[in-house]
């Protein structure tokens, strides 16, 4: 056969750089700070409608398409007492396999080829892929370190706006840099996407794991852009149930519309039984939310301390449960490098960030770890990783 198996357009996808640290972690003993998923369960009661869910055979036959009503009800509430933005949960409000089936139904659904698409670059890795399959071009708009924060040029963002451009794929709070685009950013990216009649897709997963000063504003809040955002949002890190794979998107009908076109031919419907727990997880006091923010950030201060004692340069994050680090002052600049022998070295596995660009060579000295660990692991962690500045 001349042709080669794979779809060209995903030909430069590999197996994810996920899988081989994590075997690496398996195979070496090696505390895992590479997969961003908790070594935790969430909360029990939670858990426990879940399986009062499967009891009473709630959600063991297929779901309806859009996600069982009570979710959807769920999730318009908390967008309105959250933040303030009202959604119709019967023609609003669509429930996916997680936030990565949201993002592939949106692009499938709101892109064609020849369309460029604009991603903050570093960028989660299935956006590059999602883009591909929908035949799209991404165009990479850099963050970059600055005063020990990554930040976003506007400048640089408003002139890679072409007239091919389709939307925007922001996400906030960012993975990996920890980044929370502030009011005055969301506000000019809001101006530019009216400006140049733009859709604007947001990855909000991270919403509840903000820090310090740090706010998550939603685009779809902001003036004339809830009828051109769609709002991606999941239960996984909320809730430290990664493995239920409940997301939803929120959008005008039109939108949603479009997505649930694309979304019925990728799993039709999942999750069942964990949409109706899920539902009340939503509902939780605040208390829930305000104690998940403080045990975040207090693990937050413990590795972000340990990784600068250890030698690295550290960027202390806003949001999200991820700290990136600069290892040049460790004597490397490889990050790739750095994180297959840092096993063997410190016994702790990491995330190279040059898998989250498409200037490679932007993101070669900087590693992600990620902190939603148990403080004991993270402890140890800290303490192997000092090996590296004896």
């Amino acid at each position: 056969m001349t042709r080669p198996l794979l779809n060209r357009r995903l030909a430069e996808f590999g197996t994810t750089i996920f899988a081989e640290m994590s075997a690496l972690a398996a195979t070496t003993g090696s505390i895992n700070l590479g997969q961003g998923f908790p070594d935790t369960d969430g909360p029990e009661e939670i858990r426990e409608a879940a399986v009062r869910a499967l009891r009473d055979g709630r959600g063991n036959q297929y779901p309806p398409g859009p996600g069982v009503p009570e979710l959807r009800q769920a999730v318009a509430d908390h967008q309105r007492e959250w933040y303030g933005v009202t959604y119709d949960p019967d023609t609003e409000v669509l429930v996916t396999a997680g936030a990565t089936e949201a993002i592939a139904a949106t692009l499938l659904a709101l892109v064609e080829p020849g369309d460029e698409v604009i991603a903050l670059e570093p960028y989660y890795d299935s956006y590059a892929a999602c883009v591909a399959m929908a035949g799209g071009t991404r165009v990479p708009v850099t963050l970059r370190p600055h005063e020990g924060a990554y930040v976003l040029d506007l400048d640089e963002l408003r002139a890679a706006v072409t007239d091919r451009t389709r939307l925007i794929l922001l996400n906030t709070p960012h993975n990996p840099t920890g980044t929370v685009l502030t009011r005055a950013e969301l506000t000019a990216v809001a101006e530019l996407a009216i400006e140049r009649d733009l859709l604007v897709v947001t990855d909000e997963v991270y919403e509840h794991l903000v820090f310090d000063d740090a706010e998550h504003i939603p685009l779809a809040s902001l003036p004339g852009m809830r009828d051109r955002t769609v709002t991606i949002g999941s239960s996984g890190k909320t809730f430290s149930f990664t493995g239920w794979k409940v997301g939803w998107i929120t959008a005008s009908p039109e939108l949603t519309s479009a997505v649930r076109s694309a979304k019925q031919f990728l799993t039709y419907v999942s999750a069942g039984p964990f949409q109706y727990a899920i539902a009340e997880a939503l509902r939780l006091p605040a208390t829930y939310f305000d104690g998940l923010r403080a045990d975040l950030r207090a693990k937050r201060d413990l590795l972000s301390e340990g990784l600068a004692q250890a030698g690295f340069e550290v960027y202390r994050p806003a949001g999200t449960y991820f700290v990136t680090t600069d290892i040049r002052p460790l004597g490397a600049d490889d990050g790739f490098a750095f994180c297959r022998s840092l096993p063997e070295r410190a016994g702790v596995v990491a995330i190279p960030n040059a898998v989250f660009y498409d200037h490679r060579e932007a993101g070669a000295p900087f590693v992600r770890f990620a902190f939603c660990k148990k403080t004991e692991v993270l402890e140890e962690a800290v303490s192997r990783l000092k090996r590296l500045a004896a």
